[in-house]
């Protein structure tokens, strides 16, 4: 080559830009169910967890367990179902809002319930049947941020009360419900902070006397026994629809819950009928939750 040519030399690499730090991956939104019918439990697991944001970080399967894993979890929000064995939704609200917001979840739509478990500290109340899923979703990333949910049902019962005004002496709860915050609410009125072990300790302690309200005997001065619905032979299933019946709901709204056509619905509600010796709902309902008069002549 000639002296004084151009000679290329080694390629020149490409320029790369250095790689710029991951993104820091955002904090999944935690939840903690609470609900004694597992189907329940599983189906809200598999809705939530499906959600990017979101995780639901442990079950519950009546509110002492709910109290239990939220205070170990410290969970964003608990999704808290009214009616469960032992310790109920409403006597362990007081003790779980001191430590995560609450949304209550559930098939009860009394407005005594609704009224008593806002007043305890609930972020919000909806109702089965009465909400879509991305409804549920939404109203679970919402009351981690203050913003208060309602089904129809619920605010129809909140809209009432605040028309009609706080009456001095509240409506006692149906079916014994939050009894055993008898002899706890002054302590467990108190929301605990998470920073004040010695009050969490007491609301542990607090939580550790309650007693299921249904269980106690009316002869010590408990309330009265629960109705013993073992003898009406009723399946799993058949339990389930009672249930549902109970709370008040129409056949259309316990097919969606339960995932059956209407005409199956028909088919559980008629056996029910046969087995509690009744004729319509009303009274079915009645003899379910014990209030139906005894009928000495009739063998139940």
């Amino acid at each position: 080559m000639p002296d004084g040519a151009f000679e290329p030399g080694p390629p020149h690499p490409a320029t790369v830009p250095p790689a710029l730090p991951p993104a820091p991956a955002t904090a999944r939104l935690r939840v903690v169910v609470a609900d004694d019918n597992p189907v329940v439990r599983a189906g809200l697991g598999v809705l939530l967890s499906g959600r990017a944001d979101i995780q639901v970080v442990a079950e519950a399967a009546d509110g002492r367990e709910a109290y239990e894993k939220t205070l170990h979890h410290r969970p964003d929000v608990v999704l808290l179902d009214v009616r469960m064995p032992g310790v109920d939704g409403i006597s362990a609200l007081p003790h779980l809002v001191g430590i995560a917001p609450v949304l209550m979840l559930t098939y009860s739509r009394e407005s005594e319930i609704v009224h008593e478990a806002l007043r305890l500290g609930a972020g919000g109340y909806l109702v089965h049947g009465e909400f879509t899923a991305d409804q549920l979703v939404q109203a679970v990333r919402d009351t981690r941020n203050g913003r208060a949910h309602f089904t129809a049902t619920a605010a129809d019962a909140l809209l009432a009360h605040m028309r009609q005004g706080t009456a001095p002496d509240r409506a006692a709860l149906p079916d014994g419900l939050g009894a055993a915050l008898t002899t706890t609410h002054a302590r467990a009125s108190a929301r605990t902070p998470v920073h004040e072990p010695s009050r969490q300790r007491e609301h542990s302690e607090s939580l550790s006397q309650l007693q299921p309200p249904v269980g106690q005997s009316s002869v010590s001065g408990g309330s009265v026994s629960p109705p013993n619905r073992q003898q009406y032979g009723l399946s799993s299933r058949e339990v389930e629809v009672m249930e549902l019946i109970a709370s008040g709901m129409s056949n259309q709204q316990i097919a969606a819950t339960c995932f059956i056509s209407e005409k199956t619905v028909k088919n559980h509600i008629n056996r029910i009928f046969t087995k509690l010796h009744s004729t319509s709902r009303s009274e079915a309902i009645a003899r379910w939750l014990g209030t139906a008069p005894r009928d000495p002549g009739r063998h139940s």
